[in-house]
């Protein structure tokens, strides 16, 4: 059957319209409408009769009219991402998880940094809604108020109405990297404190001092930094691990906040002279791609960030087309990844 094409199609190409799609499957405009836009109609389309309909869209090249659509089903298949840096290590695998689902699903999304300003963050918050986003999506990003749209958060922590957080089990999280220490023979053990623009920095810390204090591991004064500013790079440790040395107060093992602080620290203890690890084990958090190929491969927590990403994602959605109920939190569990950064204490 001959389908039906309209001119002025895109580069003067002929348009392919949804009545062609339809004329090429057999069935009715409505039909092939509700599949290709995945309304409630399209539930009662068998699975057999969906896949022919998108075969035929994608031999045809079918491109639906994004306003059109948005005016028939009134939504915009748009979400707003709201970030503190764009490219960072831990940001960019979460924003990889949610492009990753978001993609599937045929929903665009626009990304924002706010570099922890307040001030942008709520002009980015507002410019977002005007574009005609229908939910958000913040990752490491220290929320204030409840959100005038559904809203979940990556690392949020706070409890705001109508926001749901995606958060790890940060107790299990130190349970794990302070058992592994202690299983090794380390009692001398330092720490890095985050810093206070960083989402995790409060839970986490909570939840290492009480471990800690279950485990029977003494936090002394002198061994712990607290890391300032929001610096994605290696940099974030470095100067803070010269000043543990610099205090010359003995201890074996490091751990550090996060996966950027614990490189940066191996690199001040290399300048400094010490073997990591056989002077100095070192462990981080996150587990972000390059951990495992730095010298010596970082031992770390691993957070599955790409997938808190992606749940995140599915979270909103299915709260945008009432198709699940809103939860004030969702739970992720963290993993231990031993490398070779970590050893027993020589002396």
């Amino acid at each position: 059957m001959k389908s039906r094409i309209k001119e002025g199609g895109r580069n003067g190409r002929p348009a392919v319209t949804l009545k062609s799609v339809a004329e090429l499957v057999g069935l009715t405009p409505g039909t092939v409408s509700a599949v290709l836009n995945s309304s409630a109609a399209s539930h009662s389309v068998p699975k057999h009769t969906k896949k022919r309909i998108l075969a035929a869209a994608r031999a045809l090249d079918y491109r639906p009219n994004f306003f059109a659509r948005s005016l028939r089903v009134r939504r915009t298949y748009m979400i707003g991402v709201i970030l503190e840096e764009i490219g960072d290590a831990y940001g960019s695998l979460v924003v990889s998880g949610i492009e990753r689902y978001l993609r599937e699903q045929n929903v665009f999304f626009l990304t924002v940094a706010h570099r922890h300003d307040k001030k942008l963050l709520a002009t980015y918050s507002a410019v977002l809604r005007e574009r005609g986003v229908e939910g958000l999506l913040t990752v490491d990003t220290l929320l204030t108020q409840e959100p005038p749209v559904p809203t979940v958060s990556v690392a949020g922590h706070r409890k705001i109405k109508g926001v749901t957080n995606v958060v790890l089990d940060h107790h299990k999280a130190a349970t794990l990297a302070l058992t592994h220490l202690l299983e090794l023979g380390h009692e001398k053990i330092a720490f890095m404190k985050g810093s206070k623009l960083s989402a995790d920095s409060d839970d986490r810390w909570s939840a290492i001092c009480e471990v800690a204090a279950k485990l029977g591991i003494r936090m002394r004064p002198e061994l712990i930094v607290e890391l300032k500013g929001d610096d994605p790079s290696p940099n974030l440790g470095y100067p803070f691990a010269k000043q543990l040395l610099e205090r010359r107060q003995p201890f074996t093992a490091l751990f550090a906040y996060n996966d950027m602080s614990a490189i940066g620290s191996i690199c001040a203890f290399q300048e400094a002279g010490l073997r990591v690890p056989d002077d100095v084990s070192v462990v981080g958090f996150d587990d972000i791609q390059s951990a495992a190929y730095i010298f010596p491969p970082l031992t770390t927590v691993r957070q599955p960030l790409q997938k808190m990403g992606e749940i995140a994602a599915r979270t909103l959605l299915g709260r945008i087309e009432d198709r699940s109920k809103y939860v004030p939190e969702i739970a992720i569990e963290p993993e231990l990844v031993v490398r070779k950064s970590t050893t027993r204490p020589q002396n």
